[in-house]
């Protein structure tokens, strides 16, 4: 009985543990902006990091969209979440994003 209850705590403990790593980040794009080969419209996007993905989901209407990214380290922890972007022609090309509350850079092929 004693085996079972530890077992089960530790179940429990586990899957809590993985649900708290699965952080999402609210990002705000005033204009429409290119991530990867991917469009996005102007609006509020949930991100969820997802192995060698992000995934932007339109809060408004629930669309998702998959981008590979490549996570870098820093050495510090960025304070807020924050987008490097760059243009190129008449597109704003999303370059990098900073993950607030970690040491974490998302890049983004171009």
């Amino acid at each position: 009985m004693n085996k079972k209850l530890v077992l089960w705590a530790g179940a429990l403990t586990l899957s809590f543990v993985s649900i708290v790593s699965a952080k999402s980040y609210t990002l705000v794009l005033s204009t429409p902006m290119q991530a990867g080969s991917s469009q996005l419209a102007a609006g509020t996007y949930k991100l969820e990091v997802e192995g060698s993905n992000a995934v932007f989901t339109n809060t408004k209407s629930g669309k998702a969209v998959t981008v590979p990214v490549k996570a870098e380290e820093s050495n510090t922890k960025y304070d807020v979440t924050s987008i490097d972007n760059l243009t190129q022609g008449s597109t704003l090309q999303i370059n990098a994003i900073k993950l607030g509350g970690t040491k974490t850079k998302l890049e983004f092929s171009k």
